[in-house]
């Protein structure tokens, strides 16, 4: 049997986060492959739904990367981030699930190394923790 190889969902702020994971990219650092970006304007416009559905369709874990408070293009949508990932949080232990299999990550355009880090622990967690039990492929 192999070993469990997470899949993660990271919704990426254009400003910040995506271009913190280009500089990693291109600083050739070494970082899990495990993440499949999706680049958003900010961070405040992932909803809830987006991210449940993510787990629901197979995503053992969803990374959301956005702008630190203070610092928005948009200047108050990683606030909004940050309430919304707090109510996916509420929902998912109310429905006896994993809440940490959500993260929110604050990660501006020149720390490349922290996107590396960040993206790193967050797989080492989810291998430990295995497969999402919130997904519909796994039943």
């Amino acid at each position: 049997m192999s070993e469990f190889e997470p899949k993660i969902v990271g919704f990426f702020c254009n400003w910040c986060t995506s271009a913190a994971a280009d500089l990693a990219g291109t600083s050739r650092m070494k970082y899990p492959h495990n993440v499949l970006p999706i680049r958003v304007p900010c961070s405040g416009t992932v909803d809830p739904v987006y991210i449940i559905r993510a787990l629901r369709e197979g995503a053992d874990g969803v990374l959301i990367g956005g702008c630190h408070p203070g610092d928005c293009h948009y200047v108050n949508g990683n606030l909004k981030a940050r309430r919304r990932v707090k109510l996916v949080k509420v929902i998912l232990e109310n429905l006896k699930m994993e809440p940490e299999r959500v993260q929110l990550a604050w990660i501006s355009a020149s720390e490349g190394k922290k996107f590396k880090e960040v993206v790193t622990k967050f797989t080492e967690m989810l291998k430990e923790m295995g497969p999402s039990k919130l997904s519909l492929k796994w039943k």
